[in-house]
C-alpha cells in the first residue's frame, strides 16, 4: 500500500460499492465523477515518466469522465424529474453483498491471468475486473434507464482500467477514439432518456414494452 497509484485504485473500488449502496440517481453520478477524476489521476502513476501522451490521456480523461457525461446525466434527472431508484431487483444491501462476492472473484480470476511484464500496480488487473463485474451488476439489477446508464459507465470504467495495462504501447489516437465513443454513447443516451421521460412520462425499464392507448 506505499504507493498512491494502488490507495486511488481502492478509492475507485470503494467508489463503486457508493453506487451500489445508494438509491439517489445525482449522488449516484457525483460519485461517478469523483471516479472520473480517480480514473483520471492513474495513468500519472502508471506511466515511467510523463510526456505529452500522458497529459493528454489525464486531461481527456478528467474532461469526459469527470465534467461533460456528468452534466449530461445530471441534466437528464433535471429534464426528467426522476430523483431516485425506488425498486431496483435486489436491495441496496444485498447489492452490496453480491457486489462483495464479485470483488472476491475478480481478485480470485486475476490470479489465474498471465502476470504483466511490468506491475507497477498489481492491484490494477483485479480492481478492474472487479469495477467491470460491478458495473455488470448496477446494469442487470437497477429498473430506472439512468440507474443502468450508470451501470453502463461503471462498466466502461472497468474497461478503461483495464486497459491502463497497456497504456505505454497504446497508440493515443485509439485511447482519444474509445474516450469520444464513451462521450457520444452517453451523450446519446441522455437525449433517449430525456425523450423516453417525455414520451412514457416513466423511466422504468419494465414498461418500455408496455403498449400505451
Amino acid at each position: 500500500m506505499s504507493q498512491p497509484g494502488e490507495v486511488l485504485l481502492l478509492m475507485v473500488l470503494l467508489s463503486c460499492f457508493a453506487v451500489l449502496g445508494t438509491d439517489r440517481l445525482s449522488a449516484c453520478i457525483r460519485i461517478m465523477a469523483a471516479q472520473g477524476v480517480l480514473l483520471g489521476l492513474l495513468p500519472i502513476w502508471i506511466a515511467p515518466g510523463i510526456s505529452a501522451h500522458i497529459v493528454l490521456i489525464v486531461a481527456g480523461t478528467l474532461v469526459i469522465k469527470a465534467v461533460v457525461l456528468p452534466r449530461v446525466l445530471l441534466w437528464a434527472i433535471r429534464e426528467s424529474a426522476v430523483r431516485r431508484e425506488l425498486e431496483p431487483v435486489i436491495g441496496y444491501g444485498a447489492s452490496v453483498l453480491v457486489g462483495l462476492a464479485a470483488t472476491a472473484i475478480a481478485f480470485a480470476l486475476a490470479t489465474r491471468l498471465p502476470a504483466m511484464p511490468d506491475p507497477t500496480l498489481p492491484l490494477l488487473v483485479p480492481v478492474s475486473l472487479a469495477v467491470l463485474m460491478i458495473g455488470l451488476i448496477v446494469l442487470t439489477t437497477r429498473r430506472k434507464a439512468l440507474s443502468q446508464v450508470i451501470g453502463y459507465l461503471m462498466l466502461e470504467n472497468g474497461i478503461f482500467l483495464y486497459g491502463l495495462t497497456l497504456a505505454n504501447g497504446m497508440p493515443l489516437l485509439v485511447e482519444m477514439g474509445v474516450l469520444l465513443d464513451v462521450f457520444v454513447g452517453v451523450f446519446i443516451m441522455g437525449l433517449v432518456v430525456f425523450q423516453i421521460s417525455r414520451e412514457l412520462e416513466t423511466l422504468d425499464s419494465r414498461r418500455f414494452a408496455e403498449p400505451r392507448d
